[in-house]
């Protein structure tokens, strides 16, 4: 039921935005570059039957650092279009439990360095050339989401579709410096990787999960 009303929203908003449409002025800024920094958090779980420190490990790569950057040309009305990018980084140490060729099980200990990035293709729509200091924003984005883990001498890489959804407020500093918090959700769905160059299927409806929330703090920039 949350994803069905967070997609009705996404979906809903263009119209509300273009029922407000603004007429942009020939003196207007026409590009608007907007970064953001702040702590994302993937919502894929660790597997049921995992013992504690297994899951202790794996919970410490859900949570971590999220930075990008959009730029954007600014078209008449509400509406813009440009590219974005971001990247996710974490880490996680721990101990996890293999099974030897024996067949017997014994304990590791690990240290895993994660890192989702994220590049494509936007639209935008925001009330920026409205005459009030509070300014809000909404953008979509599908494009490329690539995966990158390091275990030791062990590196994977997988990339897939993935797509990327951003609400904001800011508050207008001057008539061109924005500032305020931003929440997205950006997913994606890996189903082979590449693991220091060998590739792996994943199993039917068990691929990497990549879907994130994050909760930023953006400013815009308009030239």
């Amino acid at each position: 039921m949350i994803k069905k009303f967070i997609f009705a929203g996404a979906f809903l908003c263009p119209f509300i935005f273009n029922a407000q449409q603004e007429t942009m002025k020939s003196s207007e800024p026409r590009v608007a570059v907007i970064p953001h920094v702040g702590y994302g958090y993937r919502l894929a779980k660790a597997p049921s039957d995992s013992n504690p420190e297994t899951r202790k490990y794996i919970n410490g790569l859900r949570g971590g650092l999220d930075v990008g950057i959009g730029a954007f040309y600014l078209l008449n009305g509400n509406g813009a279009v440009g590219i974005k990018g971001s990247l996710f980084s974490a880490s996680s140490t721990g101990r996890i439990t293999v099974q030897t060729g024996s067949g017997t099980s014994t304990s590791l200990a690990v240290n895993t360095d994660d890192n989702i990035s994220f590049i494509g293709a936007s639209y935008m729509f925001s009330n920026f050339k409205s005459d009030t200091k509070h300014k809000l924003l909404y953008d979509i984005a599908l494009g490329v989401i690539t995966y990158t883990t390091k275990t030791g001498n062990v590196k994977g890489v997988g990339s897939s579709l993935g797509a990327d959804i951003n609400f904001a407020y800011q508050y207008a500093v001057t008539d061109n410096i924005f500032i305020g918090p931003k929440l997205g959700l950006i997913g994606g769905t890996i189903t082979k990787m590449k693991y220091n160059g060998v590739v792996y299927d994943f199993p039917e409806d068990q691929g990497e999960g990549l879907t994130r929330l994050s909760l930023s703090a953006a400013a815009t920039f308009r030239f």
